[in-house]
Parts: C-alpha cells; structure tokens; sequence
C-alpha cells in the first residue's frame, strides 16, 4: 500500500493506543492491567532518558518538537538536523523530538526502510504525552512545544490536545504529575506553544514564498515548479487551514506564474487540479519540477510525488490517488524532474531560510492560554 490519508493514521493510531473494553470477564481485566503497564513503561523509559539529559546539561529550559513522524533514513536525519539547528538557537534548553504518528513510531521501531546502503533502519520515536510527562517530572521551569506541521490543522489540533492534557495532569493514575509544580507553569506562563509553518497568511506565508523562490527561481525560470503538501483530509478541515496552500500559490505568484502548490488529501488541489491551473497560465508542455511541501520527505515524497514506473499508473483512472504526480504529468506530456539531494527528494526542515521560520516561531511562542482549564483546542 502506497498511501495512507492522514484520517485513516488517526483512526488506527487511536485504535492501537486505546484499550478496548469488551466485557468485564477476568480475563479482559488482566488484559487492560497488560495494556496500563505497557503505557506506563513508556512513560519509564523517557522518565528517565529526559532525568538523564537535564542532569547532565544542568538546563531548566526545554523544547519539545513535535512531528507527525516518519520511517525513512532522510528523514531521521532531518530531524537531526533540525534538532542540533534548535541547540544552536536555543543554547540554554534541552531539545527533544517526539512523533504524534503511532503508526510511524511502531514502524520506525521496527525498520520499515533501509539507508542509502541497504542497511535496515530503526529509531525509537515517542509520542509527545511520553515527553510532556517526562519533562514535567524533571520539573523543567520553562516548556516550548512546537509543532513542526506545515498547516495549523488536523494535526495540529493534535498537539494542541497533547499540551492541554499534560497541563490537566490528565494521563493515567499512575502517571500523574506533581499538581502543583503544573500550576506554577500556569501561573508564571512558563508553558509556550509554537506555531506551524504557514500560521500566518499575513507574515509566514509571504515569508515562506520568499525562501521558496530564493532557492528554486532558476527553476520557475526554465518551467513549472509544483509543490505537494499533504492537506487536511477528505470533507473536514481542521481550522479551515487548507486555504494557506492557495495563500501560499497566490504569493508564489508574485514571483513567477510558473509556481503551483497542490497537496495529496485538500479537495479541490489534487495534482490534477494544479495541471488544470498550470493550463489556464499557459503552461501546456515542458519541464515540472517537483517538491514536497512537507516538514520532511516520507512516504508521501517517496511514493505520491516522486514514484516512477508501472505501480504508480493506472490508466484506466488517470487521476487516481495511486498515480504520482511524476507519472501523472509524463502522462500528460510533460518532463517531470524530481529534484533530490542524493537519494532523496528534500523536506522543508532540510532548507535552512525555511527551518528558520519554525525556529522564529518558537522564539515568538506565547503562552498557551487557558491550557490548565481546557483538555481539547477549541473548535
């Protein structure tokens, strides 16, 4: 299977970390006591990972990076890299990585992918209630969360969610943190949530347009340059966030009619959507550059943008979500090109202008209001 939709991650994730209760029997209760000490030795082991790190770094400030998550080699070392740009820029915190993807965190445990030798690849990831809870019981004084998601969306939401629960103590008995060392992260605003890339269509995407263009106008000047973002899913989305890939196409624009972003899950902005745009400019034949428009390149890069050959065509259903954008546009009589560094197409972390515009926004974090009072982001 080359694709998943982010709906059907959030919907398994959620079936793999809930307990499911049947019937009161003895034996469903040995398997939910099983399911509770699995959870709390998640808590355990980044208990004392995170008890470790601040010991030796002597730091009372942390940052916690949360990313969907991913289980390809380049993208562990995207977040490598973002992680030591984060130390670089935030001398005196300790900085962690966390996934909010259950299903990439198990597969990443596992090895899904191979490095570029061959070599199977593992890295333990864990989502960010495991370092929220860590961080609170290493009583840092000063938390940043920040989202390394594109749009302030689904997943999003998901972080927001994470925060405010950790802020309510609202994990299982046995992990519950000191109440009040939580109220004193209220009380002195100690606790600050960072945007997603593209937060502000008045400041972050016109920013962000900018970076693009730096590095990729000498390619809009020989053909069409088509970005694939993910996208909220299907018939909701998540704070209306699907509107900053047309905000962020309009301020391309402005730099050149040959720029389109598009996404793989936002209706109406499928890649077939973006050739019917890339027509109405005239743009009918040559080359396409593709990039993905993705905090890292994964699956969706890997598969959906970049995928060569018979798999990744149907022609009986030309605008299939199995077709990749690269057959999709051969298809139609371009010349796609899939840039890559090495093996790899590139994910916006691996770009520095736009890495920096996430590090902006953790520097201008604000405290998360009304986190001790409100488990869920508001509708």
């Amino acid at each position: 299977m080359k694709k998943i939709s982010s709906f059907i991650i959030a919907a398994m994730a959620f079936a793999l970390a809930a307990p499911v209760f049947t019937s009161c029997s003895n034996s469903d209760d040995n398997d939910d006591k099983t399911t509770i000490n699995n959870i709390v030795s998640e808590y355990t082991v980044n208990d004392e990972m995170v008890a470790n790190q601040k010991k030796q770094s002597g730091k009372d400030v942390a940052v916690l990076l949360v990313a969907f998550g991913s289980t390809w080699d380049n993208a562990f070392k995207a977040f490598d890299i973002t992680k030591a740009a984060y130390q670089q820029a935030f001398p005196e915190a300790d900085i962690y990585v966390s996934f909010s993807s259950d299903i990439c965190i198990n597969r990443a445990s596992v090895g899904e992918n191979t490095d570029d030798n061959g070599n199977l690849v593992k890295r333990n990831y864990y989502e960010p209630r495991y370092l929220l809870h860590a961080i609170g019981a290493a009583k840092y004084s000063k938390i940043y969360v920040q989202s390394l998601q594109v749009i302030p969306g689904e997943e999003f939401a998901a972080v927001v969610a994470s925060v405010k629960k950790f802020m309510n103590n609202g994990y299982i008995a046995s992990a519950h943190l000191d109440d009040a060392y939580l109220a004193s992260l209220e009380e002195n605003k100690s606790i600050f949530l960072g945007m997603p890339l593209l937060n502000n269509p008045e400041v972050d995407v016109p920013e962000v347009a900018k970076q693009l263009n730096a590095i990729y106008a000498n390619e809009a000047e020989q053909g069409a340059v088509a970005f694939m973002g993910h996208g909220n899913p299907d018939t909701y989305d998540t704070f209306k966030a699907n509107v900053r890939y047309t905000q962020l196409e309009d301020a391309l624009q402005l730099f050149s009619n040959n720029y389109f972003v598009g996404t793989v899950d936002m209706p109406d902005n499928y890649k077939q959507d973006v050739l019917a745009r890339m027509q109405e400019k005239g743009v009918t034949e040559g080359k396409v550059y593709l990039h993905a428009l993705m905090s890292i390149a994964g699956d969706h890069a890997h598969n959906d943008m970049a995928g060569e050959g018979e798999e990744y065509w149907d022609a009986e259903d030309e605008e299939s979500e199995d077709n990749s954008w690269f057959e999709f546009f051969s298809h139609k009589g371009y010349s796609p090109i899939v840039v890559k560094a090495g093996l790899h197409p590139q994910g916006l972390l691996e770009l520095p202008g736009i890495r920096n515009v996430w590090i902006q926004h953790t520097k201008d974090a604000e405290f998360l209001e009304d986190a001790y009072h409100s488990m869920y982001p508001e509708e």
